[in-house]
């Protein structure tokens, strides 16, 4: 039991003008007095949103968490921040992480919370909230909202992944407008995130994995009853955090940074884990850079047979035994010292794992493919680094020399990507600038640029692409992300001309412009930035001050975190 004193009495446990203050505008919710006789004050952070429909399920799952919270002796406060939708949110989801980041830090220091649970599921809520609970260090622990059910279509399964092979065959001709709308009310058949591996349920299963969760948040389905009784068991777990003083930093230390590289190895999970898992080891203050990804993915098989690098989805993984069942195949790999937040270690949570479906959990000794879910790479094209999903990619591209062809932006791309004039080949490095942090701004996930219309009717499926954006966690194929620094910032990825010869061999993680430093050096000389740098709002302050993606495309202001204290009483 702990003795620290608890924030909350900061509040309710003054007497005189503040004491009534604090405590009598609460009452008029009908809230009785022994709520404030000092039990733990539990703040449910919740992203719910009409406009985020992976978690308009969300005030229902809240519900959950407040009865485990009662049964524990604590007082439930459920309050809202900023939630960001993937689907809807213009121009990209990623501009606004930073922002809810610092919604969710001051939201939790200002208010007399003793402990947080975090209510999180679309891709950017996850690291959003996260990233923001570890710049004040209290207990807090994190519920996922869960993985819709799997789509179907026409006698098949499908998910999110599908998407692009569908747009892929209505720009080809071998899909209707008419057969598009059939599969479009057959994908999203529940509540819930995407269906598959894409970001959403990489988020899930990083929390897990670092030890954020209770074991098995990962992959139950939203639609799944025993998604409210993990949300539930949260909601009295985090009163006995509180009471342990178990905070965010003694859970996140190097080893479960490590730990979860090696478990989004092993399921394939989507490149924007990168980002956001430096973007957190940069607020908790844990060292990590982007060379780690590769260093401690590279002997790791992908072992999840999983869209979009394999065949199953997350309720296919759910029922073969989660994640739990995924650690312990990487026992001897992890560190299994590691506290999580039920209080036990990461290797004592997985110890009584079991597969139930090889054909979606394979062994380490007989993976799914040998291949390692992330690459960083490295040479003049990307002075900081670039990063690529090899169990998502081609093999035959895998090693590839082609020429240029250069899109300047986003408009340009769409632009021209379909013109018959088009000087591209199969054998063509397509090329997309200024969608990095900074350039676009925001880093909006098209680096799985669509590929020509004269190449998809002579049935190309895949080509290398590389730019300085993301690409959706659901996306696949030979696409190198990342590229930084960014065009928006003048380097050698700026500079890159159609008709450049580009080679990559990712067994090397090598990526090179072969074209001479004395060029480089002169094109350099001669170039102009072409983005346009807002001069008000939260959109001026992104750009003036965002990181690039090779240091997790924070805010170089919010690096680190101001603790828990409040400086000023008003009262």
């Amino acid at each position: 039991m702990q003795d620290k004193p608890l924030r909350s009495r900061n509040w309710f446990g003054k007497t005189g003008k503040d004491g009534f203050i604090y405590r009598a505008w609460m009452k008029n919710q009908g809230i009785p007095p022994d709520a404030f006789d000092g039990r733990p004050v539990i703040g449910i952070c919740n992203t719910w949103s009409e406009l985020t429909p992976c978690n308009a399920h969300f005030r229902e799952l809240a519900e959950s968490v407040k009865h485990g919270i009662y049964e524990a002796g604590g007082f439930p406060v459920e309050f809202p921040v900023m939630s960001l939708g993937e689907t809807l949110i213009k121009p990209t989801a990623m501009l606004y992480r930073n922002l809810v980041s610092m919604d969710v830090e001051e939201s939790i220091r200002a208010n007399p919370l003793d402990g947080v649970v975090l209510l999180c599921g679309c891709d950017k809520t996850t690291p959003s909230l996260v990233m923001g609970a570890c710049s004040v260090n209290i207990p807090t622990i994190v519920v996922s909202g869960g993985a819709m059910l799997t789509g179907k279509f026409r006698g098949r399964d499908i998910g999110t992944s599908d998407i692009w092979r569908f747009s892929e065959a209505v720009r080809s001709g071998s899909m209707s407008q008419a057969e598009l709308e059939l599969a479009e009310a057959g994908m999203c058949r529940s509540k819930g995130h995407c269906a598959v591996m894409g970001t959403a349920s990489t988020m899930a299963a990083m929390v897990e994995s670092l030890g954020l969760s209770l074991p098995g948040n990962a992959a139950i389905p939203a639609a799944d009853s025993r998604r409210k009784v993990l949300a539930q068991l949260s909601g009295r777990r985090i009163v006995e955090m509180v009471k342990e003083d178990l905070k965010l930093s003694e859970i996140l230390t190097r080893k479960s940074f490590e730990n979860a590289i090696m478990v989004n190895a092993a399921i394939g999970g989507s490149t924007n884990f990168i980002i956001h898992l430096l973007a957190i080891a940069g607020r908790i203050g844990v060292p990590l850079e982007l060379q780690d990804f590769d260093r401690f993915s590279r002997d790791i098989p992908l072992i999840a047979n999983l869209q979009p690098s394999g065949q199953y989805f997350m309720e296919d993984l759910y029922y073969a035994g989660g994640l739990p069942a995924v650690m312990k195949e990487l026992e001897g790999r992890l560190h299994a010292d590691c506290i999580t937040a039920n209080g036990k270690t990461l290797g004592a949570n997985n110890a009584n794992a079991e597969c139930f479906d090889r054909d979606v959990i394979a062994t380490l000794s007989h993976p799914f493919k040998a291949s390692s879910g992330v690459a960083v790479l490295n040479g003049n094209l990307c002075e900081h680094g670039a990063v690529i999903k090899p169990s998502a990619a081609s093999e035959h591209l895998l090693y590839h020399k082609g020429k240029a062809v250069v899109f300047e932006n986003i408009d340009d791309y769409k632009a021209r990507i379909d013109d018959p004039d088009l000087g591209v080949d199969e054998n063509s490095v397509l090329v997309l600038k200024n969608v990095g942090p900074k350039g676009y701004p925001g880093m909006p996930e098209v680096g799985n640029m669509g590929l020509p219309a004269k190449l998809l009717a002579k049935g190309i499926t895949d080509m290398v692409r590389i730019s300085d954006g993301r690409m959706s966690g659901t996306g696949f194929g030979t696409v190198i992300l990342h590229a930084s620094p960014e065009a928006a910032l003048g380097g050698n990825f700026a500079v890159v001309r159609t008709g450049d010869t580009i080679e990559l061999d990712v067994a090397s993680r090598s990526l090179q412009l072969l074209v001479s430093e004395e060029e480089l050096k002169r094109r350099k000389a001669e170039w102009q930035p072409s983005i346009t740098v807002s001069d008000r709002g939260y959109t001026s302050l992104y750009q003036h001050h965002v990181e690039q993606a090779h240091l997790g495309a924070d805010l170089d202001f919010l690096k680190g975190g101001s603790g828990s204290a409040v400086n000023k009483d008003s009262h």
